[in-house]
């Protein structure tokens, strides 16, 4: 007989896909894959741009939450965290901006490290990684959107419609 070790943290059911916020930067929807397979989350991001802030190395770029439309897209402007060359699953290898964002996923917030990268032909404009469910996440891949679903006007824009 084994022993299963228990967690200091809590076991937050997630399904394979759900709609998360990124509260810094107030984008309250944006609907992303859960990714076992990933180690670290990734944002579709473009126009990035690195600059130097007080001698410190920072990033500008924008973020478009909506899958088919150009609507509401956020200018953000954040510290770069680190860079790490990330295979894709096409076995691409690039070398990627990291920044330090917070995740709102099914009614928990988590810091999570984040790629940078152009998701223009994927499916979900973010990827949530192990290095983020680590922190007291069980995934279903059974089941979607255990975190409830956004609002219709949101799913609405999701799809490119007004």
């Amino acid at each position: 007989m084994y022993q299963v070790s228990r967690s200091t943290h809590s076991n937050t059911l997630t399904g394979w896909r759900e709609w998360v916020s990124l509260p810094d930067l107030d984008v309250d929807w944006i609907k992303a894959k859960i990714d076992t397979g990933a180690r670290t989350s990734s944002l579709h991001a473009f126009d990035i741009r690195e600059f130097d802030r007080e001698g410190e190395a920072w990033v500008r770029f924008r973020v478009k939450p909506w899958q088919d439309s150009q609507e509401d897209a956020v200018v953000v402007e954040c510290p770069v965290h680190d860079r790490r060359a990330v295979r894709s699953s096409s076995g691409h290898a690039q070398e990627r901006l990291v920044v330090q964002l917070r995740i709102r996923l099914v009614d928990r917030e988590v810091l999570a490290e984040i790629t940078l990268s152009n998701r223009d032909e994927m499916g979900f404009r973010m990827l949530i990684g192990r290095e983020a469910l680590r922190r007291g996440y069980i995934v279903d891949p059974a089941r979607s959107f255990l975190g409830g679903r956004a609002p219709r006007e949101a799913r609405r824009r999701n799809r490119g419609r007004d």
